[in-house]
């Protein structure tokens, strides 16, 4: 049986302030927010401030993302949250700095007693928020961190052995058992609104321009994702509308059938809370999109908990150490595989216009990020930690736990991954979730001409209808750059180092079979 998670209880501030500061990061919105919640409670005066970090801005210069989408959306969505902390009688200080200096500077020249913030589970993240809590002691200063992020966290749910799970669907079913309406319950924060107190001048500076960080304009008023606590409630209020058909729809991207929420969840401009209430109580009226969606949120806190327990995973190990075995394509190969992958060059369509998809807007659709995850690793043999640090170099909503997690699966070298056997096949992929090929046309125009029968594999239409539709393979159109049986057949001999190939060659090469179709 598995443990008990405690319902969510009333942290223990067990003390008053005059000066509190609530240091916003990954929550940008002002309502059902616990930090704001607690600090507004306990203290006379509160402060707000968000850091434009550069630990993290001066890397993704470094790397040369220089027009970044994230921070676009980061600093509109800070902008809303001024105005809105403005009209209910504070203000959001602003700055571009490092936090380890920042956040104690600002409670020094603000006599700040207690800094209030919400978690943030990366390791990197939580070093941060160490280094600012010993330089806040010695002014002397307080500290308190709240879970906000997520329904569930760390040691919540474990196992009958008191263990993390490994395997999602037990991990589901216990935190569905845990769950209350506590649990689900908004933090209110506006009943005490009287307590947001303005900054001096000094400190209420205007918000720092993009190019004044170093970064560029982008093409984000252009891709349908608003930004904002607005923006969030937006696109609620649209799903809303077609949540129940979620199940039926999701699969599909040429369908308007995901939430397109998750860059939201990402920057906190709508709570995890809102989403998971509604979808619980859709499901219990019977909604099976509900049901199904409320699992793709019990799936993020289920990757939040495993990074709890697996750090190591952020410096690129695999959650099942055997996997690291693995022989790679690498050189220069592996380096021309990789750069025709992201190129949208590899001669699939359907992995080609997912990669333009990711390109163009930084956004991709689920199904699509595990098929184009699947051919990079298992078609191409690419080492999965490259394809990961690609999305996380262009995803909007990147978020290194679902990211991570979602390599892992499609490497089978993560919780409870797909088997090493199991290879999606690009072809049938596309013609089963994009059986018109509108998504594949939508992205790949130069194919639009082809009649469906030949859109999703281009080099088997006949030469006439290749013509007819104005196509030269290598030249208009790349032709494959792998051929999949083959490419199949060396994925499963360089899986067989691992210790995850325990079946039979006879075995294998049936499961293998069986499975070269999905």
């Amino acid at each position: 049986m598995p443990s008990p998670a405690p319902s969510r209880q009333p942290y223990n501030i067990g003390a008053h302030f005059q000066r509190g500061l609530v240091w916003f990061r990954r929550d940008l919105r002002y309502f059902d927010h616990a930090a704001l919640h607690y600090a507004l409670r306990h203290c006379r005066e509160v402060y707000c401030v968000f850091v434009f970090d550069r630990d993290i801005l001066d890397a993704l210069l470094a790397r040369g993302l220089k027009a970044d989408r994230r921070i676009e959306f980061i600093r509109a969505s800070v902008e809303e949250l001024r105005s809105a902390l403005r009209e209910a009688g504070g203000d959001l200080i602003v700055v571009h700095d490092h936090p380890r200096h920042a956040i104690p500077e600002i409670a020094r020249k603000l006599s700040i007693e207690a800094v209030f913030a919400n978690h943030d589970e990366e390791p990197s993240a939580q070093a941060r928020d160490e280094a600012v809590r010993k330089v806040l002691a010695q002014l002397p200063c307080a500290w308190f961190d709240f879970k906000d992020q997520v329904i569930f966290e760390r040691n919540e749910i474990l196992n009958g052995q008191g263990k993390p799970y490994g395997v999602f669907t037990p991990y589901k079913n216990a935190w569905l058992a845990a769950l209350t309406p506590f649990d689900l319950r908004a933090y209110p924060t506006e009943p005490y609104f009287g307590a947001l107190a303005k900054p001096p001048q000094a400190l209420a500076q205007p918000t720092p321009a993009l190019e004044a960080m170093g970064f560029a304009r982008t093409n984000l008023s252009e891709i349908a994702l608003p930004s904002g606590m607005s923006g969030g409630q937006t696109l609620l209020d649209e799903f809303e509308e077609r949540m129940d058909d979620y199940h039926a729809r999701r699969d599909f991207p040429a369908v308007r059938g995901p939430s397109y929420l998750s860059t939201h969840l990402r920057f906190g401009t709508v709570s995890i809370r809102t989403l998971a209430a509604r979808a619980h109580a859709a499901m219990l009226r019977g909604s099976r999109g509900a049901a199904t969606w409320l699992s793709e949120l019990v799936w993020r806190d289920f990757y939040f908990m495993i990074l709890h327990h697996r750090p190591d995973l952020a410096d690129g190990a695999a959650f099942h150490p055997e996997f690291d075995r693995i022989r790679w394509v690498d050189g220069d190969t592996g380096d021309a595989r990789f750069e025709a992958w992201k190129a949208a060059r590899t001669g699939y369509p359907l992995v080609d216009a997912a990669m333009l998809q990711i390109f163009q807007s930084g956004y991709m659709h689920n199904r699509l990020r595990m098929v184009a995850a699947s051919f990079l690793i298992k078609d191409l043999g690419v080492d999965w930690r490259r394809g990961e640090q690609y999305f996380a170099d262009v995803l909007n909503d990147f978020d290194f736990s679902a990211n991570n997690g979602g390599w892992q699966w499609a490497a089978s070298s993560g919780c409870d991954a797909q088997p090493w056997f199991r290879i999606f096949n690009p072809v049938t992929q596309s013609e089963k979730f994009d059986p018109q090929g509108r998504f594949i046309r939508k992205y790949l125009p130069q194919l639009a001409k082809l009649p469906d029968k030949y859109i999703h594999a281009p080099w088997t239409a006949p030469a006439n209808v290749l013509k007819e539709a104005g196509i030269v393979l290598g030249e208009t159109y790349p032709v494959p750059i792998v051929d999949h049986a083959a490419a199949r057949a060396a994925t499963l001999d360089r899986y067989a180092v691992t210790k995850a190939h325990r079946t039979s060659g006879a075995e294998a090469a049936a499961l293998s079979k069986a499975s070269a179709d999905d």
